[in-house]
């Protein structure tokens, strides 16, 4: 880890990463794009240190999260222009959502994320807010269509007009297509369906499909989590938030 002010006389295109586990990233298993480390693609960690972005190590297991592979195609398809680097800030925390008093806008992980962000403007004035990438809730699946609508509107909003970004990219998805989703479908419709509609709603937006995205557990017969995306459907669901970003980018 080192320190944000090492980085001042570097030059970022920030990517905001926020919302609940399969944000944060909690896929493992075995994929074919394994992700190699790069100079140029770094994490922000919430206590404003700074690390070079790479999978984590959990019980001698990879764990992957979707910002790697976004960033990966950045830079392949020239988003990334000479002397800049990526700096992907690390705000998603698991388990989280509004129904446990994390994200609305007087909480803990919408006030961190919000520091966050400003650092990273802050750290130098060629610094820039590229993305918003977001993945939350599970958490939040009694909650109903309204209230959750309400509350992810309210938080997008926030970021663009607190930071003067109002085309600030902004990209959500569903959840796994696992026993965990069809046991709390009656719940998870109706959450889900406000992500997209805020989405369709608000402008440079938009909403990935998760249907063919495997979970931990159906990549590892050996693991039972149903709820999380797994390692190679992380580096997926990556490449598709980009994917959307592109095309946003062409309106």
């Amino acid at each position: 880890m080192e320190k944000l002010e090492d980085y001042k006389n570097d030059v970022f295109d920030v990517i905001i990463q926020g919302g609940q586990s399969n944000a944060e990233g909690c896929g493992s298993g075995p994929t074919k794009d394994e992700y190699i480390p790069d100079e140029n693609i770094l994490y922000m960690n919430n206590d404003l240190t700074i690390s070079i972005a790479e999978e984590r190590i959990w019980d001698n297991n990879k764990i992957n999260d979707f910002s790697l592979s976004f960033a990966k195609e950045y830079i392949r398809k020239s988003e990334l222009k000479d002397r800049r680097k990526i700096m992907i800030l690390r705000s998603a925390v698991g388990g989280t959502g509004w129904a446990d008093h994390r994200w609305g806008m007087t909480e803990d992980l919408y006030l961190k994320m919000m520091e966050m962000i400003k650092a990273s403007v802050k750290l130098n004035p060629e610094n820039k807010l590229v993305a918003f990438l977001w993945h939350q809730g599970e958490t939040d699946t009694g909650a109903g269509y309204d209230v959750h609508y309400a509350h992810l509107k309210e938080l997008v909003e926030s970021v663009r007009n607190t930071y003067g970004c109002l085309k600030l990219p902004f990209i959500a998805g569903d959840c796994v297509n696992d026993q965990w989703k069809r046991d709390n479908l009656k719940y998870c419709v109706p959450i889900f369906s406000a992500v997209k509609d805020v989405c369709k709603d608000i402008g440079y937006a938009g909403f990935a499909e998760t249907l063919d995205l495997h979970s931990n557990h159906q990549d590892n017969p050996n693991n039972d989590d149903t709820i999380h995306f797994s390692r190679d459907a992380l580096n997926k669901l990556g490449v598709r938030y980009f994917e959307i970003f592109e095309k946003l980018g062409q309106k």
